[in-house]
């Protein structure tokens, strides 16, 4: 199992940053691992998303439903064979100071042992990377921060 925890203060209101991370449709624009996203239902609490992702030479496809909370949560979970486990989880907390504080969790384990050890270093690196771009992306489409 491997899990990583990123968590920031934004200056911004969570109900923008709760609408960027929903807003999965856009991911390819901003992470560039996300080559294609194809929304197959969306609800007012949940959306279903199959997803392809590349990591160098490793090109994976995969399914995910995300129960939505807005504007305090988003749990995103994969039943996807190639994850014995997939989980991730997004919180968006007002903060006393103003804007919101955004915790971005996930925890995986892949069935294959080898892909296991081939994403277990890259992973780590990408939820400080996704954390990164969510909050250039906050920049761009919200403005400065305060």
């Amino acid at each position: 199992m491997t899990a990583y925890t990123q968590r920031r203060h934004l200056q911004y209101p969570a109900t923008q940053l709760f609408d960027l991370v929903a807003d999965v449709k856009a991911y390819p624009e901003f992470l560039p691992w996300v080559k294609e996203v194809d929304v197959h239902q969306r609800k007012e609490h949940s959306i279903f998303v199959s997803m392809t992702v590349a990591d160098g030479p490793l090109r994976r496809r995969f399914s995910t439903m995300a129960v939505l909370d807005r504007p305090h949560r988003i749990a995103i979970s994969s039943y996807d064979p190639i994850f014995d486990r997939f989980e991730q989880r997004w919180t968006f907390e007002q903060a006393s100071e103003g804007g919101t504080n955004v915790e971005y969790h996930v925890d995986f384990t892949f069935r294959s042992r080898i892909l296991q050890m081939l994403m277990r270093t890259s992973f780590a690196d990408r939820a400080a990377a996704t954390m990164a771009a969510f909050q250039r992306r906050a920049h761009q489409l919200c403005g400065r921060q305060v």
